[in-house]
């Protein structure tokens, strides 16, 4: 049988998703399902949100209306599509809870792992 899918996952050509660097998902590993009778159906790995602790916090934006959470990335991380940075930071799962509410603090920090100057 002359099945494509399966001979570039024997292959392990797609046991890394290839997502851009700035993506929650770049990194993330592709694995596949086998299923009697059918085509093995690929997917993603779970991505396990890490916890706000492992984050090494540089600075705190208040929330004033109108504020979005593509445009904080954007402003304080230098790319809007790293939102999901600040999410993971912060431990919400809706971006939108990030700016909902006026007056709240969300942290901005250093990448995942990146220890800051009181972490050594």
């Amino acid at each position: 049988m002359n099945d494509p899918l399966k001979a570039l996952l024997d292959a392990g050509v797609l046991n890394i998703s290839k997502f851009p660097e700035n993506s929650r998902y770049h990194g993330v590993s592709i694995t596949t399902l086998a299923q009697s009778n059918q085509e093995p159906i690929a997917y993603l790995k779970r991505r396990f949100v890490p916890s706000p602790e492992r984050f090494a916090v540089i600075q705190e934006h208040t929330v004033v209306e109108g504020d979005r959470v593509d445009n904080l990335a954007a402003q304080y991380l230098g790319d809007p599509e790293l939102y999901w940075r600040l999410c993971d930071a912060n431990g919400v799962m809706r971006p939108d809870e990030l700016t909902e509410i006026t007056g709240d603090r969300v942290a901005i920090t250093l990448p995942e792992g990146v220890p800051g100057e009181s972490d050594g």
